[in-house]
């Protein structure tokens, strides 16, 4: 790869512009899309597919990505790459032609997660990152005909909202007295590469395609100097390990829960799956224990193990009369009532992600506390609004105002701090807060209709 400054060829010279340019360019690359779908609607296994991997796709990929990633192994960022584009790609597409072309080792990271524990991240090459970025388009054209309306991870006009929603109107309307809530321990890492791989085989033909598919799961993992092999999993991070990850339990929990479980119920029954999230509901208790019975036994079919202390059944619903919650992407469920008195599910913040938000945020204020407050009260409404986007569903008013609550309190003892002659009094403060507006919580997203 070459990333020496060539004169004629920078980056803006390339004839797409941002966001794919001109018109013409946006209508060609929705044609292409439709293709894949229309092919994958009427045929069972598609046959070529490996030839969507072209220059003109890897420029679109490029353009994507963001310049302020964190880089690979081999240091190369975008401003890298992009000083010698053309001849790069070129590069690039003659090595996949050859079969000469390697994806190289992820580079593991790790990002603190909820309790204390560290989530790892795997981070691609640049050139990997453009490779595995047209290859995971393709897949998700591929598979959007073919995935099920119970899942709602990764996928296009699909969000955590419109799952929680679907779960909302459901315990509503339908006769549903169980939950059965269940995690998958470790998932990401623990993907049977040989299972994977029957998977895609069962809907792609194109063994080129597959081939550099099974070249990135295999590609190890670098990790404070020594390369570590990959005999399963998908790192986290990975641009096509989204789409391979819901390929996966496609097969393993949602044809196997439409096409086995449900047949077999007394009553209704019901699954949402958010990524590797995900719960059933049920009419009857007899059917969410045999559901809750074999789940382990289906998963470890597949090498995949359930989190004993995230997995169980309640009693939930309108007629359950039970107290019991559940919780599901962040949110506390709860049996509740309307305005009107009558029944409706009511959602909270979960009080551990409140606690890690409130966490997240004390420090995030402790380490930017010695700069000009006009720049902390901007850091922290940008904070605030991405706080309120998520989390701002109906229903949750009081979770929201406890947040900007205990945020503007933190605020004030964070500035007070930094005072050394004089310490800041609450009279000030309301001047700085007149004179910075922080952002007010306020509902986003209406569930309920």
């Amino acid at each position: 790869m070459k990333v020496g400054g060539a004169k004629g060829k920078t980056f803006h010279s390339f004839p797409l512009m941002k966001h794919f340019g001109t018109l013409e360019a946006r209508c060609e690359v929705a044609n292409e899309e439709k293709e894949i779908w229309e092919l994958s609607g009427t045929h069972k296994r598609l046959q070529t597919l490996i030839h969507h991997v072209n220059k003109k796709s890897l420029k679109e990929e490029h353009q994507r990505q963001s310049g302020d990633k964190a880089p690979g192994v081999d240091g190369v960022t975008k401003a890298d790459y992009s000083r010698n584009l053309d001849d790069n790609i070129d590069d690039l597409l003659k090595r996949m032609k050859t079969f000469s072309y390697r994806p190289k080792p992820v580079r593991r990271t790790y990002i603190p997660k909820q309790g204390g524990k560290m989530r790892p991240l795997g981070i691609p090459s640049y050139e990997d990152k453009l490779v595995q970025g047209v290859m995971a388009k393709v897949l998700n054209d591929v598979y959007e005909p073919r995935f099920m309306d119970c899942s709602y991870g990764f996928r296009p006009d699909r969000s955590c909202h419109d799952v929680i929603r679907q779960i909302n109107s459901t315990i509503g309307r339908r006769p549903i007295g169980w939950v059965v809530e269940a995690d998958i321990k470790g998932y990401f890492d623990n993907i049977d590469h040989s299972w994977l791989m029957k998977f895609l085989e069962h809907d792609i033909q194109d063994k080129n395609f597959l081939r550099y598919i099974v070249r990135f799961l295999k590609a190890g993992v670098m990790e404070e100097g020594q390369h570590l092999d990959s005999e399963r999993g998908s790192p986290q991070g990975g641009l096509i390990s989204p789409i391979l990850a819901n390929v996966y339990l496609h097969y393993v929990l949602d044809i196997w829960f439409e096409k086995v479980v449900k047949p077999r119920m007394r009553g209704e029954a019901y699954l949402f799956r958010y990524a590797d999230d995900f719960l059933a509901l049920f009419e009857y208790e007899d059917d969410a224990r045999k559901y809750h019975e074999v789940l382990p036994k289906r998963l470890g079919k597949f090498n995949l193990e359930v989190a004993p202390e995230k997995t169980r059944m309640i009693p939930f619903g309108r007629s359950s009369g039970s107290r019991e919650t559940f919780d599901f992407l962040g949110f506390t469920h709860i049996n509740g009532k309307g305005r009107k008195g009558g029944y409706r599910v009511v959602h909270r913040t979960s009080k551990k992600r409140l606690v890690a938000k409130r966490q997240a945020m004390k420090q995030w204020l402790r380490l930017n506390m010695h700069n000009p407050v006009r720049d902390i009260i901007r850091g922290l409404n940008m904070r605030l609004v991405g706080h309120y986007r998520y989390y701002g569903i109906s229903g949750n008013s009081k979770s929201l105002g406890k947040f900007h609550y205990y945020c503007v309190n933190t605020l004030f003892r964070v500035l007070r701090r930094r005072g050394q002659k004089r310490k800041l009094n609450w009279a000030t403060f309301g001047k700085i807060l007149n004179a910075h507006n922080i952002a007010r919580p306020r509902v986003c997203v209406d569930i309920w209709h």
